[in-house]
């Protein structure tokens, strides 16, 4: 398979990592790390393994202290530190592993985000775990957990925490249109909303005060993290299965039918092309297309709102939602593959799962974590709906090394598909194509270029 280090830089412009993942400072944990990748100490006796991963909140920093802190008291044989980088410059995380990639410097264990497990596992970067996480291992996971860390057959990371979205709603707004509450209520993970439904709701509830609908999650990776469920629901994913092939997909028939339905709430003003900050939280829609971490944040609420299901097509009234977060792999300069999957395998134990999920306020991959009562906020409303779509309809991201290259193209596409929406007030489905058309010819061409046989 051909190699496609340089395209590291492209990884780096597009900070994927947005979606899934805040930060805060950087900082160390569990001691003084290493510059990079680790080893046996002088003596023979001793194997230091070094974790590079995006800063966080202070609840996080302090959960990994405490964990690493445990480990090496039980551990003397495999010290285990931490680095935690600054993600204050949201490029600074990837370009510090690009740097690290061209200059064999990798840490031993390595989180990224679940988009480029792909491309790091097609490219040499970071190896199979396949021998550390057994089928009975990994049957607790959630399926869409184990299929992003997959790439051709094997098993290339792991991660504890998961990520959904959903359909919030704010209820005054609601009975201020004279929305059926109780409709909103009833819809299930196996019967949903409808885009119909949904078309019907957002126009009900644009007001001169608030638009009906937030679709637009962010003009980056938010694009195709948020919106892929309603390709696939209505026929036709972004890629290929085998993550190979996107003429015929996301420029497919279905795919233009499913972009126009999208751009029509921007053309007729029932969704902002360009929403302010926090939209849903300061009042400026009455719904929104978000992800499980709104729910924390919507603690801030001075309102009543709600959590329904993810939108399906009409046509084929399938469930999909989006899900995928950050995974923690091993690299290729990790100086001691055993005893960085022995830490590995402690690390996502079910126990430690079910607290750092807790800790990070994100879904446990782990089905058997939410027996444990920290995760008992997850057995309730609104959260069940999260867990229930991670459960029973989850759909990773395509699975394909020249993911990078889809995300910028396609969001920049929807950028300018939108864009010509709102300024026309009309849905240009000519303009769509061209514009589909191109992500797929670029797709295919940064494809074949670098991994076509």
């Amino acid at each position: 398979m051909k190699k496609n280090l340089a395209s590291l830089a492209l990884v780096s412009a597009m900070a994927l990592s947005l979606v899934a993942c805040g930060g805060n400072s950087g900082s160390s944990s569990g001691g003084a790390a290493p510059a990079s990748g680790g080893g046996n100490d002088a003596s023979g006796d001793v194997t230091n393994l070094t974790i590079w991963q995006p800063s966080d909140k202070e609840t996080i920093e302090n959960w990994w202290i405490e964990k690493l802190d445990a480990w090496n008291s039980e551990h003397p044989e495999i010290q285990v530190h931490r680095e935690a980088i600054d993600r204050s410059d949201s490029y600074a995380y990837d370009n510090k592993v690009a740097t690290a990639v061209t200059s064999n410097d990798l840490p031993d264990i390595l989180f990224v985000d679940g988009p480029q497990v792909s491309y790091y596992a097609a490219n040499g970067i970071i190896v199979p775990l396949d021998s550390y996480f057994s089928a009975d291992d990994l049957s607790d996971f959630v399926d869409s957990t184990v299929a992003e860390c997959t790439y051709d057959g094997k098993l290339y990371a792991i991660s504890a925490t998961e990520s959904s979205v959903a359909l919030y709603y704010n209820k005054g707004y609601m009975e201020e249109c004279g929305v059926d509450i109780a409709k909103l209520e009833s819809y299930t993970a196996d019967a949903p909303m409808t885009w119909s439904e949904f078309e019907a709701l957002a126009k009900q509830c644009t007001t001169d005060k608030y638009v009906g609908a937030h679709i637009v999650m962010d003009h980056g990776e938010g694009l195709p993290y948020a919106l892929e469920p309603m390709y696939i629901s209505n026929g036709k994913d972004y890629l290929s299965e085998d993550g190979s092939k996107a003429q015929g997909y996301v420029n497919s028939s279905e795919a233009v039918e499913t972009t126009a339905f999208l751009a029509s709430l921007i053309a007729n003003g029932y969704a902002n092309v360009d929403p302010i900050t926090d939209e849903f939280l300061n009042g400026a829609c009455a719904t929104e297309i978000q992800g499980s971490w709104d729910v924390s944040v919507l603690e801030a609420a001075d309102f009543e709102w709600g959590v329904t299901y993810y939108p399906v097509s009409d046509k084929t009234k399938k469930p999909v939602s989006p899900c995928g977060d950050w995974a923690a792999a091993v690299t290729m300069n990790c100086g001691n593959v055993d005893a960085a999957g022995e830490f590995l395998q402690w690390l996502m134990s079910k126990e430690n799962v079910a607290s750092y999920a807790a800790a990070i306020a994100k879904p446990a991959s782990r089905s058997s974590a939410y027996d444990d009562p920290l995760m008992a906020d997850y057995k309730e409303y609104p959260l069940t709906v999260f867990v229930n779509q991670l459960e029973n309809n989850a759909v990773p991201r395509p699975r394909t090394p020249s993911y990078a290259t889809f995300s910028t193209d396609y969001a920049e596409a929807m950028t300018n598909i939108f864009s010509e929406a709102a300024s026309n007030g009309t849905v240009d489905e000519a303009f769509i194509q061209t514009q589909l058309d191109n992500v797929a010819a670029s797709f295919e061409e940064d494809y074949n270029t670098y991994y076509g046989q």
